[in-house]
């Protein structure tokens, strides 16, 4: 999220990959260009700070130069249901540093979203029924774009043993939900973003307040620039079976309770 957000992830990735022994990083970029979607020489930044893969969302092409960054870059992975006519790919299957397959996929939710897209369970169905966790790929994971956290639980089930992991991603807190369900994937109803939490989901807090109590703006939301908490989940898979084996909520730095595997 903004500035502070892309300087945490720049001064933590490196580190926790060594510590943690991280053999494929996804960071979800929607909102590390001003707090609106995603630059090309931003995204170029969070690849040299340690990611693998980086996903989009509803602000895929708000930063207009993500239109020609996209085909020039396969590790960034747009939602599969944006629209039919859109630059890039909804998913890809990345080889990790051992060699190993990774399918990354993201999808947009329906629920209270902006605009109308397509069904994402139908086609995020298709694209692991090509690749089955354990077959085609060693890992699964899916990033489940949306505002509504039913929607993102019902992703979780609809996925639970075809996926190695299913996480939310796009409101900015993260839940405390972290489990393996049933079937054996991973799940985490919202990553929560990298960013400053002394704000309004990472917006700088004083023109957010003033329209929540006087129903009136004034001025453009600008990111919070204070210290920043790198959050996400963490995931170690069974190389045989694509099933998760375990699971942690990840947060480092800045204000919130610290937590990791």
């Amino acid at each position: 999220m903004g500035r502070a957000g892309r300087a945490a992830v720049a001064e933590t990735l490196r580190r926790l990959r060594t510590e943690w022994r991280l053999d494929f990083v996804v960071v979800n970029g929607e909102n590390a260009s001003g707090g609106m979607g995603l630059t090309g020489a931003h995204a170029r930044g969070l690849f040299e700070a340690g990611a693998d893969c980086v996903t989009l969302g509803d602000h895929a092409f708000d930063q207009k130069d993500m239109l020609q960054a996209i085909g020039n870059e396969t590790r960034i992975i747009r939602p599969l249901n944006f629209a039919k006519n859109a630059p890039g790919r909804g998913h890809r299957v990345f080889t990790d540093a051992r060699g190993r397959k990774v399918l990354v996929a993201q999808v947009l939710g329906q629920v209270f979203m902006k605009r109308a897209f397509d069904d994402p369970f139908s086609a995020i169905d298709e694209v692991l029924r090509a690749h089955p966790p354990g077959g085609a790929v060693q890992a699964a994971i899916v990033d489940m774009h949306c505002e509504a956290t039913s929607e993102k639980m019902a992703m979780g089930h609809f996925c639970d043993g075809r996926a190695s992991l299913v996480v939310g991603t796009h409101t900015h807190i993260p839940t405390a939900d972290t489990q393996i369900l049933p079937g054996g994937t991973a799940f985490q109803g919202d990553a929560g973003m990298c960013g400053d939490y002394l704000s309004v989901i990472g917006m700088d807090k004083t023109e957010p307040m003033r329209r929540f109590v006087t129903g009136m703006g004034k001025e453009r939301f600008t990111p919070a620039l204070g210290a920043a908490t790198v959050s996400g989940v963490y995931v170690e898979t069974d190389d045989k079976t694509g099933k998760a084996t375990r699971v942690s909520m990840v947060r480092q730095g800045g204000r919130l309770e610290q937590a990791g595997p």
